[in-house]
């Protein structure tokens, strides 16, 4: 996925979750909007530096959207809702082999209790199909890659439905989107979300598929690049 014309700059501080103040390379200070919802520990710090994309969208009351951060060395894609994006294309261009032969690719359809499933696949003659959820990782803690970065509730109720999927007969897969450069293995965070933790567990147990996939990132853009081994505890 190619990014947007990326402007670069100097983070000031992020605040209310979805705002970030930035100071622009022209000195030009801005408000962005911080699309992710997490903790984002590790991923940015104030005076780390960020680049963001403009978009004269009159519709739009903040005109900046965050989309990478640099921490020591390592690039990181701040922009959950890409994780999605690249995970498409990844399957449409056989990057994740593991989902390949399905006919049909939805995003974003209807099933469990009241929730969208990110990417349904199906084949035309077969009523078997298989839910793929998908999370965007960010998090580092010493020397792992790891998910969540906070207490996450709905991501507790994904994992029960894709164990609900499994019941009813179809393939459940649970995909995770490194989206920083870091060359480091991934884990689930068991001290941040214990409850998450343990539904992994039994998720995985119950037939629940995990993969976990690393991203390239540059300036230019952002794609799945590599399957990564994950720990089990």
């Amino acid at each position: 996925m190619k990014f947007e014309k990326l402007y670069k700059g100097k983070l000031v501080k992020r605040y209310k979750r979805f705002l970030a103040d930035v100071i622009l390379e022209n000195e030009e200070e801005v408000t962005a909007h911080v699309p992710n919802s997490g903790a984002m520990t590790s991923c940015i710090e104030d005076n780390c530096p960020v680049w963001v994309t403009y978009h004269d969208n009159p519709k739009r009351k903040l005109k900046y959207t965050l989309e990478l951060t640099k921490m020591g060395e390592n690039l990181i894609c701040t922009n959950t809702g890409v994780a999605n994006k690249i995970a498409i294309e990844a399957i449409k261009n056989k990057t994740i082999k593991e989902l390949q032969g399905y006919d049909t690719l939805k995003p974003e359809q209807k099933y469990g209790q009241n929730s969208r499933i990110d990417i349904l696949l199906s084949n035309e003659n077969d009523e078997k199909k298989c839910y793929v959820e998908i999370k965007s990782v960010s998090l580092r803690l010493d020397n792992t890659l790891a998910f969540p970065d906070a207490v996450t509730t709905r991501g507790t109720k994904h994992l029960n439905e894709l164990m609900d999927m499994v019941k009813e007969g179809h393939r459940a897969v649970m995909l995770y989107i490194i989206q920083r450069t870091d060359d480091l293995g991934f884990e689930i965070a068991k001290q941040i979300d214990p409850k998450y933790f343990e539904a992994f567990q039994i998720a995985k147990d119950k037939g629940v598929e995990i993969l976990v996939y690393q991203s390239d990132i540059s300036l230019d853009g952002i794609n799945v690049a590599k399957k990564v081994e994950f720990k089990s505890l």
